[in-house]
């Protein structure tokens, strides 16, 4: 991870060098939006190697010392160029199990998403590739390369891809009958029907010659994949083919259909599910582009914040593995919640206003765990950005209002129990907010229109209390069990509200009105029942999430991107 974090500014400067070249000779080949996609998808793909790497190497050092035949030595130099060259025939395999097989292909399709063809796109990477990825590499460990040197080696197998994701280096004659090179790998890159699933390679492109799967490049490439992500969320963009596995196997009848969905070729459809949702034939030519309209201002504010979450993601690969795993999970999941935040601004999903609400929040939710106290004040008053979000919305009627009125008490009850002496009156401020977010959720609903939601959401509420009332001073035990009342009663408006829209908005509204019960309940679980750094660890990123989903729900979405602007657009 160390070597990664040190390539960066190689990497970035690469980067600027062919962008240079490209605008000289007139063939650009970047488009702002999708270059910062794919370093986001990058910067995901290594933080979750914190997590996921230790499965690989673990996997791999216990069949080591368990299973090798032999313990092939470190010292000897031959031992080098072997393990190399079984890396990357066993990384052929895997590439190409990526391509043939639907599950593998779920991870690996991230790789492919990018609709351009240059360096940043080598740094899209997956983030679950590794969690069955290993297997392919078994037999490296039985053969008795030691742990050190497959590490090394699948570094530098890595490392060497980087330089092939051009268009701006031609054909190279032999080179390229022997090793992976641009040419052959931009055919990899392509859905042009010709090209399709051909030049597996890492390094070699021999094994694909010996294998069948070699392709020469002739006609030109359009890249992508046939089913367009269409998104630059990050987040989804890992998680895009494994929901559609997920849904098929719901919509299918047999359960040996659902395996097959999993281990087919991807795109697969058994016979039922066919007739159902046909899919039509593949043309390239009705490929679109995806490049929704993005201003100067916008393409700024994400490339600031790309190179800012570049930075924390590069000090969390240097730190995260030596942290304890409440606070390297809590750090992973601000530095995932800023980069979807990013992803939205520049799909025009959220405003400025609003990541910056996210990214505030997300860091409130690390600064205790790593110790940051003189900065955590500054950070907990995130909502003054959500709040700044919802008075730039062009609407102006009576929910808007209620909506910024439950915000701004949020807002004074983070900032009162901020002091331990003002928890009663912080307590008073979200009743407050609490009442306010009911008369807004009563507004296009009944009153309490769901029953069974408020008798399910009540005896919820009761077992919370009678978890706290032991343990609570006499003097807090009404106002508690009134706070707990009226947050029932939100929850249990916000569910049936939903449940009479029948809508995924006020669905997500619901859902944080869930959330905000579960963060008060840990919040009081663990001031007045058992302290535990895990419960107070889960506290606020329980609560901003449900902050955010009531704040960017509750009220209609229109969010307006100024007019765009040719800056790094593909040539």
């Amino acid at each position: 991870m160390n070597v990664i974090v040190y390539a960066v500014p190689v990497f970035f400067a690469l980067i600027v060098l062919e962008l240079a070249w490209g605008w000289k000779t007139g063939r650009n080949t970047y488009r702002t939006a999708d270059a910062i996609n794919s370093i986001s998808c990058g910067v995901l793909s290594q933080i979750s190697g914190v997590f996921t790497r230790l499965l690989r190497i673990g996997i791999y050092g216990f069949v080591y010392e368990h299973v090798a035949l032999a313990r092939l030595p470190t010292d000897a130099w031959w031992v080098w160029p072997l393990a190399l060259l079984l890396y990357d025939f066993c990384y052929y395999w895997n590439h190409r199990f990526g391509h043939e097989v639907a599950v593998f292909w779920a991870a690996h399709v991230v790789h492919h998403q990018s609709q351009d063809f240059n360096l940043s796109t080598a740094l899209r990477q997956s983030s679950s590739g590794a969690l069955l990825g290993w297997v392919f590499y078994v037999p490296m460990a039985i053969v008795g390369i030691p742990p050190l040197v497959f590490g090394i080696v699948a570094l530098i197998d890595l490392l060497y891809q980087y330089w092939i994701h051009t268009e701006h280096v031609g054909k190279l004659g032999w080179f390229d009958r022997v090793f992976a090179s641009p040419s052959n790998h931009r055919v990899h890159h392509a859905v042009n029907d010709a090209y399709l699933d051909k030049n597996y390679g890492g390094i070699l492109i021999v094994w694909d010659r010996l294998f069948g799967t070699f392709v020469e490049e002739t006609a030109r490439p359009v890249y992508g994949t046939r089913a367009p992500l269409n998104s630059w969320d990050p987040l989804w963009a890992n998680l895009e083919v494994y929901a559609g596995l997920l849904r098929d196997s719901f919509r299918v009848s047999s359960w040996a259909d659902r395996l097959r969905l999993w281990l087919k070729p991807p795109g697969w459809q058994p016979a039922d599910l066919a007739v159902r949702e046909p899919k039509p034939p593949f043309d390239p030519a009705r490929l679109v582009p995806f490049d929704p309209p993005l201003s100067a201002a916008h393409q700024a504010f994400g490339m600031v914040q790309l190179a800012l979450l570049t930075g924390a993601a590069s000090a969390f690969l240097l730190y995260g593995p030596a942290m304890a795993l409440l606070p390297a999970l809590l750090c992973y999941l601000a530095l995932c919640a800023g980069l979807w935040a990013v992803g939205g601004v520049l799909q025009g999903r959220i405003g400025v206003a609003e990541a910056l609400f996210v990214e505030c929040a997300a860091m409130a939710c690390v600064c205790q765990p790593l110790g940051w106290s003189g900065a955590f004040p500054v950070f907990k008053a995130a909502l003054v950005f959500l709040i700044a979000a919802v008075l730039l919305r062009p609407s102006r009627d009576l929910r808007q209002l209620l909506l910024l009125i439950g915000l701004v008490l949020s807002l004074t009850g983070d900032m009162l129990l901020l002091s331990p002496a003002l928890f009663v009156p912080g307590l008073v401020a979200f009743l407050s907010a609490h009442l306010a977010y009911v008369a807004l959720f009563t507004r296009d609903a009944p009153l309490l229109p769901s029953r069974l939601a408020l008798a399910l959401v009540l005896m919820a509420a009761a077992g919370i209390f009678g978890v706290l009332a032991p343990s609570l001073p006499a003097g807090l035990r009404l106002p508690v069990a009134a706070y707990v009342l009226v947050i029932a009663v939100m929850a249990a408006q916000a569910i049936g509200r939903a449940l009479v829209r029948r809508d995924s908005a006020s669905a997500l509204v619901a859902l944080g009105a869930v959330f905000f019960m579960v963060s008060d309940t840990l919040l009081a679980i663990n001031k007045f029942v058992l302290p535990d750094p895990a419960l107070a660890g889960f506290v606020l990123p329980t609560y901003f999430v449900a902050q955010a989903l009531i704040g960017f729900f509750s009220l209609e979405r229109q969010v307006a991107q100024p007019a765009a602007t040719p800056a790094l657009t593909a040539g």
